[in-house]
């Protein structure tokens, strides 16, 4: 019989996605992978290749609304977190492995692996290190190569999803268009809404024809960004119908935000207008053609803000709709 393995990846959409190599490696090499993910990332662990099961729990050191730590609720996953022979926990480098190594010992995994700088003691059999600044995807993926597992031959170590996709032909209209989606997570990492409308404008007048997409809570930004110009999607998708969505457009506009990763998983371009609150070595749209946009060299570099700590917010209000429109014009947008 083969390992049964759990691999850990408690934030956001993007993030889960991002460890969709990682999640191939291991499960090429194991019986079964199991995903555990937060609540914000569960739609996108149904979507990764490899994964046979999604365990889904709130990570109290990691969501941004986060439950009490309690005797109880962390016995919520103890409860679910039973036969595996071994743990993989994927996180970013401003996160800890260890909280959640603690709980999967005491759950009796007998073995867990994780990149960690902190010193482990003895929750961690494997504690890799990554030096330098590699993408995002390639971190995680060396976390799993460092546990024995490889990517499969013929696996390129891009990002997927799982297939087929729904048909989406009836809400997004043939494929060609090019997709904007103006939300991010944070406002620190969004384009102002009117120089987006003006994009939207600006595009639709050179025949291109435009979606607008978002979440229910977005209706408001996407409605003023779409105007009369734009299909308005808001709303109108989950996560599978987006990530179809997407493989349709010819191109996709968007912040630092997880459907620029699904655009990634799909292999559609991005224009990426990106704050520098994070690095872009890292969290950049990984393995499709990509044009950055925003100053890099910006105040707010690094800085990991939520909301701009810069009058003006000068990262992304620099740049211009007509930056965008050549930007769309380079990656193949066909008008």
């Amino acid at each position: 019989m083969g390992m049964r393995v759990l691999v850990a990846r408690l934030d956001n959409a993007g993030d889960v996605l991002l460890s969709g190599p990682c999640v191939r490696a291991v499960a090429a090499g194991a019986e079964s992978v199991t995903m555990l993910a937060g609540p914000r990332g569960r739609a996108a662990a149904e979507l990764l290749p490899g994964v046979d099961d999604v365990i889904e729990w709130c990570a109290p050191w990691i969501d941004p609304e986060p439950p009490p730590v309690t005797a109880e609720y962390t016995k919520t996953l103890r409860d679910r977190v039973t036969g595996f022979d071994a743990a993989l926990v994927v996180t970013s480098f401003h996160q800890s492995p260890l909280p959640l190594a603690l709980i999967l010992r005491e759950c009796g995994v007998p073995w867990i692996g994780a990149i960690s700088d902190d010193y482990p003691g003895s929750l961690l059999d494997l504690r890799h290190r990554v030096h330098g600044d590699p993408p995002e995807a390639e971190r995680a993926l060396a976390l799993a190569e460092a546990a024995g597992f490889a990517l499969p031959p013929g696996d390129d170590g891009r990002l997927a999803v799982r297939g087929p996709l729904p048909d989406v032909s009836e809400v997004a209209g043939d494929p060609g268009y090019v997709v904007v989606h103006p939300a991010a997570s944070v406002p620190a990492r969004e384009w102002p809404a009117a120089q987006c409308a003006e994009a939207v404008r600006m595009l639709t007048g050179d025949g291109y024809r435009v979606v607008v997409t978002g979440g229910p809570a977005d209706k408001e930004l996407t409605a003023r960004v779409a105007g009369e110009y734009a299909l308005d999607l808001a709303g109108r998708t989950d996560l599978s119908q987006l990530a179809a969505v997407l493989s349709g457009a010819s191109v996709l506009v968007a912040p630092n935000t997880g459907p620029a990763h699904l655009a990634a998983a799909v292999g559609t371009p991005v224009v990426s207008l990106f704050a520098p609150v994070v690095p872009a070595a890292r969290w950049a749209p990984y393995g499709v053609p990509v044009v950055l946009l925003g100053d890099q060299e910006a105040p707010c570099r690094d800085t990991r803000a939520r909301r701009c700590p810069v009058p003006g917010h000068p990262c992304l209000a620099g740049v211009t709709p007509d930056e965008v429109r050549q930007a769309v014009e380079k990656l193949g947008g066909a008008a």
